[in-house]
């Protein structure tokens, strides 16, 4: 009979990615000399490479790396851990194994094992190389009486010398705090201490702490005292939420600002060398630093080019002919490699875009009353529009501050549209709806306009809901402040539709200062603080305080990949003072501090899509309807489809939690679970810590609708808003991001100049040709999806879990979603349903789950990952 005590060996797989120098296709090709000089300056030990072509792969690895299997089941009694084997070595490359991802590699390792040891349950490993590598995984194979152990790793090894403890790593199985095998405890709890750091000193690169701060590194003072920029976070006057600490060094003229520099983030928070959202990203780093102080000097400081559009074709020309450049400008961006995936050059001196979908169809349809409308409900920022429930409407902003800030708009001047319905009847009959940007800009108006060139307004549009289920502007109000001082209130004017005439030119330049407030808020509140910003404390707080046994934290991984990366980068090149951002949106330097201003009255439940629509008015509670709404507009594509996905989130967290949390108490006894959610209300959202609407994270219901939230914030609702912004803005006619004129007044010049060539005095109040190649090229990037992208309902590893309850909730959650995009299809099909795809014939297709690489205009990855 077979002896489970005698000893055997256990086998195991390494998957593997070498650092990008250490490409093994390349090494492949090595001869054996050619091989030695390159594995002599970079490693320490390395394997019998003389006298022949030898696996090059396992000559460098093998040897170089240890691991050290750790008992989930026996306890050393010298230590009261787990019991911890003895180092083994990986061995032979396997280059034909199955399933191995892009340059992926896979190793045989052989363990030493009996019975006195029991069922491994972590392991440490140990590289003994100079240079890092990306461990994906492990695999131990007929471990006896317990069978396959899969360990999800993930993470880059650095030298042994770089680290104070061992790298460890868990197998996949699930265990809440108080579940966890007595032998697995410790080591759990060490590896939190070293995620969490002691809050000191300047981050290394090689190092993994997750720690909060506040944005303090977006001005460079040392500079430019113009590049100053308030800290945001930390006072009630810019509250904001916590990124990811760093601890650079002060800036000489600001001890509470860090000096810019190369930021630090989390090792494994970096995109891998295999990901080609390196390629993607990265190019934004590539325009700001190389190519804009190019296309400037075009632009701004020559006479080669002028900085000003002269016909709405030559806009178009950018997609169908290009813009022509000086030779020795363009032989500095196409050896890029990431841009000449951008610029189209085709071997001539332009630069040339992708034409934006808005436009494939028809070129004009995007200046209709219909699509403009269109737009607020379907287009790429679809989450403002309110319904009007006061009227005249009102402002919240002090009136000692701005005097009267109430509506200008008389009831006589909307029902001249409104089908002979008063106005009365439709706030009663739920059918007027407003986009108001009128308080988020008029505390800032003074001080934008008098940026260069800059002249703005803070706008609000009504409009009503026709028979037919599409929405009609009604009124547009542009406000500035009072000449004599913002205490007295705003100068306002109305401007209602025209069709024909000077009228009808007065009314599109109307209709762009709206959409340049629209494509603001959009870009700073909507996409950038809602999304990007809120959830970056999750994530910190997760890795602090949820282990990867925890259940949440398997559940909210994949919701994070690559959003601090991501938000690290935007703080270098987009956000920051004189960065992409600030060149071409309307508030210039205030960019950031406006999102700031917004953030005051962000809440955290209120992202919860069926509240946000009630709240907004847009929707209200009707347990006869699907979803337990009633949607005011019922053909409102974002809303429609985004509660399809809500529901299919919330109905794959409940089933989830489920499997963990029997009740209650159990949730209020979960240690870790309790601890990651205070801090990250009281550190990383610190500013509203004190809000009353905070879950308090005592029951199952609310650990499933928080989760929820930010499942849903950091896939569909970030889709939603990201994924359209070159498909609709890539036409800058369509989504300008720039106001430099007033309305011309009669009896002007430029009134004079807009009677004779309404064209050219639209192109003279919008964003002008510089700026605009700036957001064609950034929202081109962002628009764009990586070849590795892993999209809602898929994770990156089919064994992420052990658990196969888990497992089969998850798969019909992917199945959920596939039906949802049949779904969504079929209603774009529907010709009933106008505002699917309305005068410009581009069906609503952001919220479909799946999606090729690039642009695409759909598509829904698990987390902000671009």
């Amino acid at each position: 009979m077979f002896d489970i005590k005698k000893r055997q060996k256990i086998k195991g797989t390494v998957v593997l990615m070498p650092k990008s120098v250490l490409d093994i296709n390349a090494l492949n090709s090595v001869s054996s000399d050619g091989l030695s000089s390159v594995i002599d300056g970079i490693f320490d030990v390395v394997g019998d490479v003389t006298g022949q072509i030898v696996d090059t792969a396992t000559a460098i690895f093998s040897r170089n790396i240890s691991i050290k299997l750790i008992s989930s089941t026996k306890i050393d009694d010298a230590t009261g851990k787990g019991k911890v084997g003895k180092a083994t070595f990986i061995e032979k490359h396997l280059p034909t194994f199955p399933t191995l991802g892009d340059r992926q590699d896979a190793f045989n390792i052989h363990f030493e094992w009996d019975a006195d040891f029991g069922i491994p349950g972590a392991f440490y490993i140990t590289n003994f190389m100079h240079d890092e590598f990306f461990l994906v995984t492990l695999t131990l194979d007929d471990i006896p009486n317990h069978g396959t152990i899969h360990f999800l790793c993930n993470s880059w090894i650095y030298n042994y010398r770089h680290y104070t403890k061992d790298r460890i790593f868990f197998h996949n199985n699930t265990y809440l705090p108080s579940a966890t095998p007595a032998p697995l405890v410790k080591y759990r709890e060490e590896e939190l201490e070293i995620l969490r750091g002691d809050g000191k000193g300047e981050r290394k690169e090689h190092e993994r702490i997750y720690d909060y701060d506040v944005y303090n590194d977006l001005g460079n003072p040392d500079k430019d005292q113009k590049l100053a920029r308030p800290i945001l976070g930390g006072s009630n006057t810019y509250p904001y939420p916590r990124r990811i600490r760093t601890g650079r060094k002060a800036s000489k003229k600001d001890p509470k600002s860090e000096r810019p520099g190369e930021l630090y983030m989390p090792r494994d928070e970096k995109f891998g060398h295999l990901k080609s959202a390196d390629f993607l990203t990265y190019g934004i780093k590539s325009l700001s630093q190389r190519v804009l102080p190019l296309l400037e000097s075009v632009f701004l400081d020559s006479d080669f080019t002028p900085n000003e559009f002269d016909s709405f074709q030559e806009v178009r020309d950018l997609y169908e002919g290009g813009i022509k450049v000086p030779t020795n400008v363009l032989s500095q961006i196409s050896p890029l490699p990431v841009l000449k995936e951008i610029f189209r050059t085709d071997g001539e001196n332009v630069l040339q875009f992708p034409t934006p979908h808005v436009i494939r169809v028809s070129k004009s349809a995007w200046m209709t009353d219909d699509e403009f409308a269109r737009e607020m409900i379907a287009g790429v920022n679809p989450c403002v529009i309110q319904r009007l429930q006061e009227f005249p409407p009102q402002s919240k902003l002090d009136s000692t501050l701005y005097g009267d800030q109430t509506s200008t708009i008389t009831k006589t001047e909307l029902e001249i549209n409104m089908d002979g319905i008063t106005v009365d009847q439709g706030l009663n009959g739920q059918r007027l709806f407003i986009l108001d940007y009128h308080d988020a800009f008029m505390p800032y108006l003074t001080r934008i306009n008098k940026l260069d060139s800059i002249n703005a307004y803070a706008t609000r549009t009504i409009l009503f809901l026709k028979d037919d289920g599409t929405l009609k502007p009604l009124a547009i109000e542009l406000s500035k402040p009072h000449p004599s001082g913002e205490q007295f209130g705003p100068e306002s004017k109305v401007v209602l539709p025209a069709k024909e005439g000077v009228e009808s030119t007065i009314w599109l330049l109307a209709k762009a200062h709206v959409i340049v407030n629209d494509s603001c808020y959009h870009q700073l509140m909507s996409h950038w603080l809602n999304t990007h910003a809120v959830v970056e404390p999750f994530i910190i707080a997760t890795n602090r305080h949820l282990s990867v046994l925890h259940p949440i934290y398997k559940l909210l991984d994949p919701h994070y990949r690559d959003t601090i990366n991501i938000n690290g980068l935007a703080r270098q090149a987009l956000i920051n003072a004189g960065g992409i951002i600030e060149q071409s949106f309307l508030p210039g330097p205030f960019s950031i501090e406006m999102s700031s201003a917004v953030y005051k009255n962000w809440v955290f439940t209120d992202q919860a899509l069926p509240t946000d629509l009630i709240k907004r008015g847009l929707a209200v509670q009707d347990p006869s309807a699907p979803h337990g709404l009633r949607l005011l507009i019922e053909d409102y594509p974002y809303a429609v489809d985004g509660l399809e996905i809500w529901d299919a989130i919330k109905a794959w967290v409940q089933a989830y939690v489920s499997l963990y949390y029997p009740s209650d108490i159990a949730i209020q006894q979960d240690s870790e679970l309790q601890v990651w959610w205070k801090e990250a209300v009281e550190k990383g959202h610190a500013d509203l810590k004190d809000k009353p609407w905070w879950p308090k994270m005592q029951t199952i219901e609310e650990l499933v609708q928080s989760c929820s939230i930010i499942i849903w914030t950091a896939s569909a609702l970030h889709a939603a808003v990201n994924f359209g912004q070159y498909p609709y803005g890539g036409y800058i006619l369509n989504r300008p991001t720039m106001s430099r004129r007033f309305l011309p007044e009669k009896g002007t010049k430029e009134y004079d100049d807009m009677v004779r060539d309404p064209q050219k005095a639209y192109l003279r109040t919008i964003t002008p040709k510089y700026q605009t190649i700036i957001d064609l090229t950034v929202i081109e990037i962002l628009s764009r999806h990586a070849s590795d992208e892993i999209y809602l309902g898929e994770r990156d590893h089919p064994n992420w879990t052990s658990d196969s309850k888990a497992l089969e909730a998850f798969k019909k959650f992917g199945s959920k979603l596939a039906e949802i995009e049949g779904k969504i299809t079929g209603r774009n099909n529907n010709s009933s349903l106008k505002n699917r795809t309305g005068p410009v014939e581009l069906p609503y297709t952001l919220l479909i789950r799946s999606s090729d690489k690039g642009l695409t205009f759909r598509g829904i990855p698990n987390s902000i990952s671009i």
